[in-house]
């Protein structure tokens, strides 16, 4: 069973537009990535800041071609969140 602390962090996010963004951190309590192109779930554009004190973690991925998933959970050590396709996509993804 994974626990809170197994959970890989987001080590950095380029997304500024990103409600839950802070000076380049995620503060998502955990992040799902999914769609069609590694794309972060958890993105939104509100007009204010939200989220928690700590570091956001990657709570579930969706991309099972990716080599990091592992039955709908990354394993990758940290992953980093930016521009690719869409404005916040996992820039970590890798195809198997």
């Amino acid at each position: 069973m994974t626990t809170a602390q197994d959970l890989p962090q987001v080590q950095q996010c380029s997304a500024t537009s990103c409600s839950y963004n802070e000076d380049s951190g995620c503060h998502a309590g955990a992040i799902t990535i999914s769609g069609d192109h590694a794309h972060c779930g958890t993105f939104v554009e509100i007009s204010f800041r939200g989220g928690t004190d700590r570091g956001g973690l990657v709570g579930a991925c969706h991309r099972a071609d990716c080599r990091y998933n592992e039955k709908l959970e990354c394993t990758a050590s940290s992953v980093n969140i930016g521009q690719g396709a869409d404005a916040a996509d996992c820039l970590t993804y890798e195809a198997r």
